[in-house]
Parts: structure tokens; C-alpha cells; sequence
């Protein structure tokens, strides 16, 4: 089984991980008919001044390139996770899974909840972020007219799913890629 390594990106990664990023959201956009969704226009611009900044990040590699992302925006003690996405041909290994608990475990100590919105019909990511304790905490339709939900959980809400798993499943990213120390499309 091939290691994915977590880590903090720089912004010298900021073009790779928007190539993922647009990569893995065109199935989104085409799901609402929507091709201006702000993770397709995102400029590199703004993702390179994320990556220079506090703001909590994680990517996976594995080898040498750059197959996922997610990030975390910081407003007190709450935290919205922004971005999660993982190449299309890595979804489905349980990278996702990784990502969201090392963005987890990444929050800054004032951070008690975190909050995310994604497609009302994007069942793959609404179901990976449930299984991490997210609960749905209403709903809105976007200026593109795409149906959103908005989910929640606490820092504590689901730590067991945020803990690596250690059994050599499948879902054992975690173990496989050593993201212990890690201080959308999610394909998780």
C-alpha cells in the first residue's frame, strides 16, 4: 500500500494544491450546474497568502506530489474547514478522513467548534463528514442558487473519529500515512 505523508504546506505549494483543488471540484460543479463555485475561482494569489499566514493547513503527498488538502479559517473559538479535497484518483482511501482529523487536531486552543457547508446533494461528503461527528445545523441556497448545508460539531464532539486507526483497515490512513504529528471532495 502506497504512504501518503501529512503535512503543513508552504506557499511555494499554493499552485499545486489549487491544481488539486480545481481538479477535485469540477464534479461538484457539474453536480449543481454551477461553474463558478468559489473553490473553482479561488486565485492562486489567495490560496498562496492562506499558505503565508496562521491558517490552520494540512496536505497530504504521497511521493512526491501533492493529492489533498484541507483548510481551517479561525474566528474565535470556532472554526470553519474550508477546502477539503483529495485528487480524484486517490478518493476513497480514506485521505479525507486524515485530512479532517489533522485539520482537527491542527485548531488553535481557543477553538471549541468546528463548522463546515457543502452541497445539500453531495451525499459522499455529507456522509465522511457525519461519520467525524458533524451534525446538520441548517440550510441555505448560495448566490449560484446551489442548496447548502451547514454542519457543526465541538473540538470533543467525535475525538474517537478523529484518533488514528490502528486495526490495518482500510481506513487506517492515518497509521499508513504517520499523521500523529500533523500539528468537498473529500473522497474520504
Amino acid at each position: 500500500m502506497d504512504q501518503f505523508r501529512l503535512a503543513r504546506p508552504g506557499p511555494e505549494h499554493a499552485g499545486e494544491l489549487l491544481t488539486v483543488q480545481r481538479a477535485a471540484y469540477v464534479t461538484e460543479a457539474q453536480r449543481y450546474d454551477a461553474p463558478h463555485i468559489p473553490p473553482l475561482v479561488e486565485t492562486l494569489d489567495e490560496v498562496r497568502a492562506d499558505l503565508a499566514g496562521d491558517v490552520p493547513a494540512v496536505a497530504a503527498w504521497l511521493g512526491p506530489r501533492l493529492v489533498g488538502s484541507v483548510r481551517g479559517r479561525v474566528d474565535g473559538g470556532r472554526m470553519e474547514i474550508a477546502r477539503l479535497t483529495v485528487a480524484p484518483d486517490q478518493q476513497g482511501r480514506g485521505l479525507g478522513r486524515a485530512l479532517l482529523a489533522a485539520v482537527h487536531a491542527a485548531a488553535p486552543a481557543p477553538v471549541e467548534r468546528f463548522w463546515l457547508v457543502t452541497g445539500a446533494r453531495s451525499d459522499d461528503n455529507r456522509r465522511l463528514y457525519a461519520a467525524a461527528g458533524y451534525v446538520d445545523a441548517g440550510s441555505v441556497v448560495d448566490a449560484a442558487g446551489v442548496g447548502l448545508v451547514r454542519m457543526e460539531r465541538g473540538r470533543e464532539d467525535s475525538a474517537e473519529q478523529d484518533r488514528p486507526v490502528r486495526d490495518g483497515s482500510a481506513r487506517d490512513v492515518s497509521a499508513r500515512c504517520g499523521h500523529g504529528s500533523a500539528g468537498g471532495p473529500a473522497g474520504g
